[in-house]
């Protein structure tokens, strides 16, 4: 298992993006050192340097117009800061201002604020260096070259393989939902603390929220994907689909886990669930390293006998406990034979004798509805310009931050280096106190391990070839490692600078680096706790909202559909999407609040239990949802639907108290479906329906008397 992760990694996407910078950045100053044209080789890879920041995961086109932008604001920022260096008063106005204008990138999404750093950086190592003003246009113009150079790069790196990174987010993202799984499958077991493991398992649902929106956008904001019908974009779109199938599947295996220990831990049925859950992670696992190595596997384990063993132990309960009810577990089995049929599906996307015949008979959907849509408009900026606004707070923050860190670089600590404290400063200062915290801790550690090992290398390593090497290595791993470990990042980061400063003449620097990355650090944290703090109560109440609204949303689909009318699959997929972005949100913003100062932790307990509950709702509203969303129902009973609308109307409540909207429903069957179309008809069974519907009920209520407790 572990030789495959380490292999899953190599075919990652982190590290084909450190990879693709590190060549990016590095060419540049090899081509033109073996022509005598070092310096200019510098510049270049400067400018590839700050370009690469932009370089995100995401359509080949965002990336094109993102870079292009970046480009034109790296080139303008050099040109000003180049002038702007001759006098230290209006080097520090432009440093305030410019850190102010490029930090209120965020209002417009990650990659605009990617963009913004990109201009940041080259405006901080543009600082201190010496150019006289003729030369400011002309090296200007080398960053610039060196930035195009490395947008051209990476879109003909894309244009060779254009189905790759797609690949490899889908990868990821399958992953992730193999740890998903497992962690439901401890539920099972009597040993597992129970409120431990929902905390695992929040966890593990925000970075599975992350990865199928990142999926989404890659997928679904793409042309070539989604309107090509070449086998490669059929196969990726189908598997994706298939994988928030399965997903839903996965959230639909909840139940009263202390109800079903106390109930049948005797009968060892828990156990063998456990396991067979535990196995189809496996799978699942084996099925996210296919789509990342781009392979086929012929032989995927078939669970059928596991699951006909398990019918089987339910049976023989129902003849020796009669007068215990099993319908909970016969739920269960029915859950797992879906994912099983799901993760079959997978593994048939990627045999290429059934490939072909996968898309005929799916309707088409208008893909674009699942991905979200950022605006550009200039309004949005001024709209932001009051401190109602967290983008404008931050940015603020960011800028007197960033004048102080000028001020004390210029002042307190004057090394040759000194612009080290602003890098730090604009590295650290995230729009959350739980985030800039974080990022501190992970930067601090990083630097420090990675000095020892930097001067440890260059004492014990005095031939400059393997220094070069030694270079090239860990440059690969500080991008590699720059999105998934920013603690490795850093700590291959820090050798890694210290080994090019020592081919330029520069050494023992690493003092030097060490103590203004803690210079740095210490403003960047007091900063964050004192001058405009965010934190996460202020704004929970807002994600609270939203989490109920899209769960009132998602259960009026299966009022819908009970009560008659034919659902469209499309609506209801998009409803589902919500509530597990929604609960994605909701999760990290609870994640955040325990990082942050125990006297800001307002109400922790009870939103920790508002995010189980809210778990909980979302699994059980999926768990009928599998049984009649895309059929045609028969006969449901006046208090089936009398039920449904006393959950509505606790939620649509609480939803109102919270500050959101009221949803509702219309009972009104639809026009009768043709007999010609042969709609599948479905006679639920009323007795484990009422019992569901009842389980919602009371979550519902226990939502309402919850969100009470917040609000007081």
């Amino acid at each position: 298992m572990q030789f495959r992760e380490i292999k899953s990694f190599f075919y990652s996407q982190y590290f084909s993006d450190g990879l693709r910078i590190t060549i990016g950045v590095l060419l540049p100053s090899l081509i033109l050192a073996q022509l005598h044209y070092f310096d200019a080789g510098v510049s270049m890879s400067l400018g590839a340097l700050c370009i690469s920041v932009v370089d995100t995961p995401g359509p080949v086109m965002h990336k094109r117009n993102a870079m292009a932008i970046c480009n034109l604001c790296v080139f303008i920022v050099a040109v000003i800061t180049g002038f702007a260096r001759f006098n230290i008063y209006t080097l520090g106005i432009e440093v305030t201002l410019f850190s102010f204008l490029f930090s209120m990138f965020t209002i417009y999404g990650n990659r605009a604020a990617s963009i913004g750093t990109g201009a940041l950086l080259v405006m901080i190592l543009m600082m201190d260096q010496a150019a006289k003003p003729a030369d400011v246009l002309p090296s200007s113009a080398i960053i610039l070259a060196g930035g195009v150079w490395y947008m051209l790069f990476s879109l003909v790196f894309f244009g060779i393989r254009p189905y790759r990174a797609a690949q490899q987010t889908l990868g990821e993202s399958i992953d992730e939902v193999a740890k998903f799984l497992r962690i439901k499958a401890a539920f099972y077991l009597p040993d597992t603390d129970i409120d431990e493991n929902y905390r695992k398992l929040v966890s593990q649902q925000i970075k599975v929220s992350q990865s199928q929106d990142l999926v989404r956008e890659m997928l679904f904001k793409s042309r070539l994907l989604v309107r090509e019908s070449t086998s490669a974009s059929r196969i990726l779109v189908l598997t994706f689909i298939d994988l928030v199938d399965m997903y839903e599947n996965i959230m639909a295996t909840h139940y009263d886990y202390a109800y079903l220990r106390d109930k049948f831990k005797h009968t060892g049925i828990l156990a063998y669930v456990a396991k067979i859950i535990e196995h189809m992670a496996n799978e699942v696992d084996k099925a996210a390293f296919i789509v990342l190595s781009n392979t086929k596997y012929k032989n995927p384990v078939d669970f059928t006998p596991e699951l006909e063993k398990l019918k089987a132990k339910i049976d023989i309960l129902a003849q020796t406990e009669p007068e215990t009810s099993n319908i909970i577990l016969k739920k269960i089995l029915v859950n797992l034979r879906d994912m099983n049929q799901k993760i079959t599906s997978i593994y048939n996307y990627y045999n290429s004798d059934s490939a072909n015949l996968l898309f005929e008979n799916r309707r088409r959907v208008e893909y674009s509805r699942f991905v979200t849509h950022q605006d550009y408009a200039p309004h949005i900026f001024t709209d932001n310009l009051s401190f109602d606004s967290a983008a404008f707070k931050h940015a603020l923050r960011v800028a007197l931050v960033c004048l102080i860190g000028f001020i004390t670089a210029k002042t307190i600590s004057q090394g040759h280096h000194s612009y080290w404290i602003l890098l730090t400063i604009i590295v650290i200062l995230k729009p959350g106190f739980s985030l800039s915290k974080q990022r501190n801790y992970q930067r601090l550690i990083g630097t420090i391990f990675g000095g020892i090992i930097g001067i440890t290398l260059l004492i014990l390593v005095p031939d400059k070839t393997v220094q070069f090497f030694c270079m090239v290595f860990f440059m690969l791993g500080c991008y590699s490692f720059l999105r998934f470990n920013y603690v490795l990042s850093v700590l291959f980061m820090t050798p890694y600078i210290l080994i090019v400063f020592s081919f330029l003449g520069v050494n023992h620097i690493v003092q030097e680096r060490i103590t203004d990355t803690l210079i740095g650090s210490v403003i960047a944290f007091i900063a964050s706790y004192l001058i405009f703090p965010a934190w996460e109560y202020e704004q929970i109440q807002q994600t609270l909202r939203e989490m109920i609204c899209a769960n009132v949303n998602y259960l009026v689909k299966i009022a819908e559909s009970l009560s008659g009318k034919t659902v469209d699959t499309t609506e209801y997929k998009l409803a589902r999407k919500d509530v597990f972005v929604k609960s994605g949100n909701l999760s990290a913003a609870f994640e955040r609040m325990t990082s942050e100062p125990k006297s800001k932790q307002k109400n922790i307990k009870e939103i920790h239990k508002f995010v189980v509950l809210n778990h909980i709702l979302s699994s059980y509203i999926a768990t009928v949802a599998a049984e009649i969303i895309g059929k045609t129902v028969s006969n449901s009973q006046p208090d089936i639907i009398r039920s449904i609308k006393k959950s509505l109307a606790v939620l649509n409540d609480t939803s109102a108290k919270l500050g959101g909207q009221k949803a509702d429903f219309n009972t009104e069957r639809s026009t009768p479906v043709s007999l010609d179309n042969k709609p599948e008809l479905l006679v639920p069974d009323d007795s484990l329906l009422k019992e569901q519907l009842g389980f919602i009920n009371k979550i519902s209520a226990d939502i309402a008397r919850v969100s009470e407790n917040i609000l007081v």
